[in-house]
């Protein structure tokens, strides 16, 4: 079996919510600024719009936030906003450049009253400098050693008023006393095709890329309910719009793009199409544990799970069972295959 790439080895992989974007300009051009301009997830926008108003009535920062959710639906997006909602400065960071205690106070001393700092896939702080942030968020404050052996001595140290902002896609790896110092916490969900719609033809709009109703709902259909996937496709619509056609994003240079990236009507390139075909042609649809699958596909576990699955459980492709994973008849019916009649055979291992 040929290896297959992984999303660290193929980072052009177009429906890969986690992949970077060619040119980080392209989030800056369709990133919203405003809480009026953000699309979707509308109780969790009235309810921050209400938060915002509520702080800068009383003078204060906001109360610490946490958003969860897959990757790509806008929770960077929501901290820039929040910062700018606010009026204050936006500091970034994620749990992993947060090597060492002396890292995060030295961004904590930073920050400026009501300030915001957001701290990307926070599930993967290290322990030591998770600890060393609970009294900061909790009373702002910090303690720093000073001194060296006998003389060592902590000293506390204040700091101004700010709010973090965490994001992860892994609740389940937050501990239980982080997870209790956020005030509110948030769990975006994919993006249904009303949404993503108007997502599309705002950002053809900000591209300067005319974009007809079929077509921006043909790209909202494939684009996995995953705002940065939308953007994604509507940067590659365009390309096959100037070059096949007038310049216009019509449902016929849609379908044209989307079969040339292979890219089918549910938004399944052929790595998900792969991930499937091996789960019922490899393993008579399943049971098949993630390790097996993992070995299988030469992909990391990480990756299958926080990348792949999601998406694909939400549309029913997928299954998972105490036994493993398993292929539903929608996937069968997806790839032209009969379904078994029968209960599929457990083949392959949990772990």
């Amino acid at each position: 079996m040929p290896k297959a790439k992984s999303s660290a080895e193929d980072p052009e992989r177009l429906v890969d919510p986690v992949g970077v974007d060619e040119d980080g300009s392209f989030d800056r051009v369709f990133r919203p600024a405003r809480l009026g301009e953000f699309v979707g997830q509308e109780k969790h926008k009235q309810n921050l719009a209400v938060y915002v108003a509520a702080a800068l009535k009383r003078g204060e920062p906001l109360d610490h936030i946490l958003l969860s959710g897959p990757p790509g639906l806008g929770k960077t997006t929501l901290a820039h906003i929040l910062a700018e909602e606010m009026g204050t400065t936006l500091h970034v960071t994620s749990g992993p450049a947060l090597e060492h205690k002396g890292v995060l106070t030295g961004i904590l001393t930073r920050l400026e009253p009501c300030d915001v700092l957001f701290i990307d896939e926070i599930h993967r702080m290290n322990i030591t400098v998770e600890e060393a942030l609970y009294p900061a968020i909790e009373d702002f404050r910090i303690d720093v050693m000073m001194g060296d052996g006998a003389f060592a001595e902590s000293i506390p140290l204040n700091l101004k008023p700010f709010t973090l902002v965490g994001a992860t896609t892994r609740t389940g790896l937050l501990s239980k006393p982080l997870q209790e110092r956020f005030g509110v916490s948030l769990r975006l969900d994919f993006y249904p095709v009303e949404d993503l719609t108007l997502i599309v033809e705002r950002s053809a709009r900000l591209l300067g890329a005319p974009c007809d109703p079929e077509g921006a709902q043909s790209l909202a259909r494939r684009a996995r309910g995953t705002p940065r996937v939308a953007n994604r496709l509507v940067r590659r619509a365009r390309d096959f719009a100037d070059v096949h056609g007038d310049g216009t994003i019509t449902l016929a240079i849609v379908d044209l793009a989307c079969e040339r990236l292979e890219i089918d009507e549910f938004g399944l390139d052929v790595m998900d199409r792969r991930l499937l075909s091996v789960v019922i042609d490899f393993y008579d649809g399943g049971p098949v544990g993630i390790e097996t699958l993992s070995a299988a596909l030469a992909e990391p576990r990480d990756t299958l799970e926080d990348v792949y699955e999601p998406y694909l459980l939400q549309q029913g492709f997928l299954a998972r069972t105490p036994r493993g994973r398993v292929a539903t008849k929608k996937a069968y019916a997806l790839l032209g295959k009969l379904a078994p009649e029968r209960e599929p055979t457990p083949q392959g291992t949990l772990f």
